[in-house]
């Protein structure tokens, strides 16, 4: 049995993995899939004071307090930033990182270095009334729809479940200074379905920083492939069990 941590990306909730989680149990494993602090079940804490270093806390204070070991640590988009200050802070507590369509930081890096266009949310957030909140990004027309989910029922239900983003959360560096958190192995899942124009994805080095070559996998999907292909997705991170 291998302990899977699946963590949402930025305007999500632990809720995003609901089709994933039961196909990972099924197969005899143990699944976490928490709401970072301020989304779904705990957007009332949401606030300008959190920030990337508190959903590092979430994510380190969950894993010692269940005592786990040997995690698969799963971080979607925003979430790559999360795992990676995880893994750098309890390295010996992961087995494995995958960055699922996920933004991969060097040290020092905030969500804006790794993803420019960020940069106008932040703006956008420091100018609002709240000073603070950064709304969903809009639905936008097939085939991109909304994080690449256009089936209606399903984008019906992902706009209702979304929440807006803490702007500390796309400004805090990542902290990446643990030799250790390099021996851990990674694996890269790209969607590479229709994407919309300045959202540049990073190339992946040929050899990651264990010194193995580098495995990347692709799904034909949009951003939120937990929810347009959950079995698929599933079937790959069943392959790092």
């Amino acid at each position: 049995m291998s302990t899977f941590l699946l963590v949402h990306g930025a305007w999500h909730g632990g809720w995003c993995w609901e089709r994933v989680v039961p196909l990972l149990e099924a197969a005899g494993h143990r699944v976490f899939a928490p709401s970072l602090t301020g989304y779904g079940d705990k957007v009332h804490l949401a606030g300008p004071e959190v920030g990337l270093d508190t959903h590092v806390d979430d994510v380190a204070r969950l894993i010692t307090a269940e005592n786990l070991n040997d995690v698969i640590l799963v971080g979607h988009s925003y979430a790559g930033l999360v795992i990676s200050s995880a893994a750098n802070r309890i390295s010996q507590r992961i087995a494995h990182l995958v960055y699922l369509d996920a933004m991969v930081p060097k040290d020092g890096e905030s969500a804006a270095d790794v993803q420019p266009a960020v940069r106008q949310l932040i703006e956008l957030a420091e100018t609002s009334e709240s000073g603070w909140r950064v709304p969903p990004m809009p639905e936008q027309p097939a085939p991109f729809g909304l994080f690449g989910v256009t089936e209606p029922a399903d984008v019906a239900w992902l706009r209702g479940m979304l929440s807006d983003q803490p702007v500390r959360c796309l400004q805090q560096p990542v902290r990446l200074d643990n030799p250790a958190a390099n021996a851990i192995p990674r694996t890269h899942i790209h969607n590479v379905g229709a994407t919309p124009a300045g959202i540049p994805r990073r190339p992946v080095p040929a050899i990651q920083p264990n010194g193995t070559p580098a495995q990347v996998w692709e799904l034909p999907t949009g951003h939120d492939c937990m929810i347009t292909m959950p079995t698929e997705l599933s079937e790959l991170l069943l392959k790092l069990a």
